[in-house]
């Protein structure tokens, strides 16, 4: 069995890939108060899809990809299958929209937040196990079963604190609070995973295929950024909904008239 190392770069990736998490929950977050505040249609669509990328794309799939710069195996290098890789992030952001899709139907029902949830927990541990999958190294890759089992509960409670804090908080201290919860979730739910992981090096030199985890992430990392900061510069940090996507403006019934004075003129003299 080939030694494996979480931390090879000691604890930057840990903390890089807490403080992504983080900064994906609070976008997703911000995003999905405007889908709140705004009337039902595209504008509200655009915000809860907005928001699952934020929270799919940056706050998983990125946190995931961000803590495998500290995964290594001694006596293999580690390549990535591309395909597989830019799968896992199409797996990400659809499961967390399809949650959102679930329990946004009544947010007061405890029965569609956990359906949600589970939907979403079991997408997100697919994400998660299918970049595995991409991995790419001289020996055989085997998991625990048990721990797998373990991991799937854990993205289960990650997935439904996600969704409970995105369809019920609006204020930003109780936003920042539930990204911080979430970061914890989301990188707990990785390193549950990554336990289970356990690799038999094979001795020859073959030629691997796939990119490096360095070239592989610079262009999902570099369009991440972009996307995050032009989402962050639509949102803010307090959400103000639009005129044009406010409930009160575009379902409220018009005022009725107000009663009309008549004046009486005097006859002319």
């Amino acid at each position: 069995m080939g030694q494996i190392n979480q931390f090879d770069e000691g604890l930057l990736t840990p903390v890089a890939a807490y403080a992504i998490s983080c900064v994906g929950a609070v976008l997703g977050l911000a995003c999905t108060t405007r889908a709140h505040a705004a009337a039902a249609g595209w504008a509200r669509r655009r915000w809860f899809a907005l928001g699952a990328f934020a929270i799919g794309g940056t706050g998983i799939w990125a946190t995931h990809f961000v803590a495998m710069l500290g995964f290594a195996v001694e006596g293999t290098p580690i390549r990535y299958d591309v395909p597989l890789t830019l799968a896992s992030l199409a797996v990400a952001v659809v499961v967390v929209g399809a949650g959102l899709a679930v329990a946004a139907h009544d947010t007061g029902r405890v029965a569609l937040l956990a359906a949600g949830g589970a939907v979403t927990g079991v997408g997100v541990a697919t994400m998660h196990y299918v970049g595995m999958a991409a991995l790419r190294m001289r020996g055989h890759v085997s998991y625990d079963p048990a721990t797998v089992a373990i991991s799937v509960g854990v993205a289960i409670v990650a997935a439904t604190l996600a969704l409970y804090a995105a369809l019920n908080i609006r204020t930003p201290g109780a936003t920042l609070g539930a990204a911080l919860a979430m970061g914890v979730a989301v990188g707990g739910m990785h390193y549950t995973g990554m336990t289970a992981v356990s690799v038999e090096v094979d001795a020859h030199n073959s030629p691997l295929s796939g990119a490096e985890t360095s070239h592989l992430l610079a262009p999902p990392a570099a369009g991440l950024t972009l996307c995050t900061i032009a989402a962050l510069c639509m949102v803010g940090w307090r959400p103000h909904p639009d005129e044009d996507e406010t409930p009160a403006q575009a379902d409220a019934p018009a005022e009725p008239p107000g009663p009309v004075t008549i004046e009486r003129v005097p006859p002319p003299s």
